[in-house]
């Protein structure tokens, strides 16, 4: 069993209170990720339940008994940090192996659970050699090992990618997810990488200034946002955000406004956009059925120019200007579409299904439901 709970947690350091009242439950076997901007109170959260900070209020539950108090080696808890604090003397099998020689294990024991270990890693090759002989990528699967070979409950991941080169990241978090559908033991893992957060987790958990805003599947977060700061986080590029005009706005920022469904939402003064979801054509293709995108639309569509235009291969990112409007809009356009470059005029379109709306106090509005959303798991 690996369940744990938080029931009104706090953390203070002196007068200032960084960590709010937390209430979550972690199921057993589950993968829950934590994920918000630096100093947002998630790896202190995570330390709390590791036993490396204490708590000031509330209770932490593992597997339902009271832990707060429990030292942190008898919580049933192992972390993997995003230092490898591996020791530079040892051998891999040596650093796998340390703590169950701390704790009185049988080498023959020990042996066998490290060589286990090793094979779920594909390190066995790698057991002989010491830490200065190995990648980034290979000195984390044996930090990662090290904390296997004890068995634990949980498992409390810190940022444990952070230090790796980007396409080595893209392979530890295929490794990770398959480890946890082998191992199927619970995993808390931390980070700021929204693309690690919607590809490893079965829930997420989004930190902001010491508490959690919404907790739910990724999708549902993506889909259904609780408010403007989760819309905001989650999603590469960035959402659009669009405030509802001024009476005596430029025509196009009303336009745009009245295209996204603003003027049937009364208690809407933001408009939300992924920018996925906002179709731009070259002022010349207006009439072109293929011209947006590849997507039909209707109408002469609201003119833009294009600030910068970005082609990535596979998506081109398009950032665009409108008369009106503070700040620019961003489009991201599938290779196929017809190229823009910076300067051209263009027309954009977007069905207002997709558009999300928010109040004066920043909550999306109960009518904000984009298409294939579930409602968000508590």
């Amino acid at each position: 069993m690996g369940q744990v709970t938080l029931r009104g947690i706090r953390k203070r350091y002196g007068d200032h209170e960084v960590i709010q009242g937390l209430d979550l439950d972690v199921r057993d076997g589950e993968f829950m990720v934590f994920v918000g901007p630096s100093g947002c109170g998630k790896s202190t959260t995570l330390r709390m339940i590791a036993g490396l900070e204490d708590i000031s209020g509330g209770d932490l539950l593992i597997d339902g008994a009271r832990a707060n108090d429990q030292r942190p080696a008898d919580r049933g808890a192992a972390m993997v940090f995003q230092s490898y604090a591996l020791y530079p003397h040892m051998t891999v099998a040596e650093n796998m192996g340390f703590a169950l020689k701390m704790a009185g294990v049988s080498r023959a024991e020990r042996d066998e659970q490290v060589r286990r270990t090793a094979e779920i890693l594909r390190i066995t090759d790698l057991l002989g050699r010491t830490p200065r002989q190995l990648s980034g990528g290979q000195r984390q699967r044996v930090a990662i090992g090290r904390a296997i070979v004890r068995k634990p409950k949980v498992f409390l991941f810190d940022e444990p990618l952070s230090n790796l080169d980007a396409s080595l990241r893209v392979d530890m978090r295929i490794e990770l997810t398959r480890l946890h559908q082998q191992l199927g033991t619970t995993m808390i893992y931390v980070t700021h990488d929204q693309v690690e957060a919607m590809t490893m987790g079965d829930r997420i958990a989004v930190f902001n200034q010491g508490r959690i805003e919404q907790l739910g599947a990724p999708l549902d977060l993506y889909r259904r946002p609780a408010n403007e700061f989760v819309a905001g986080f989650l999603g590469a590029p960035r959402i659009n955000f669009i405030d509802r005009p001024a009476a005596d706005a430029p025509g196009a920022a009303r336009q745009l406004w009245d295209l996204l469904g603003g003027g049937a939402r009364p208690a809407a003064r933001r408009l939300g956009l992924r920018p996925e979801h906002l179709q731009v054509a070259a002022a010349s293709a207006v009439g072109d059925p293929a011209g947006a995108n590849s997507v039909a639309s209707t109408g002469a569509g609201v003119p833009a120019t294009v600030a910068l235009a970005e082609h990535l291969g596979d998506v081109s990112i398009v950032h665009l200007r409108v008369e009106g409007l503070t700040g620019l809009l961003t489009a991201k356009l599938p290779s196929g579409a017809p190229p823009l470059h910076d300067g051209d005029a263009a027309r954009l379109h977007a069905n207002a299904i997709h558009a999300l709306g928010f109040d004066a106090e920043a909550r999306a509005l109960d009518d904000s439901r984009q298409p294939g959303a579930t409602a968000a798991a508590a």
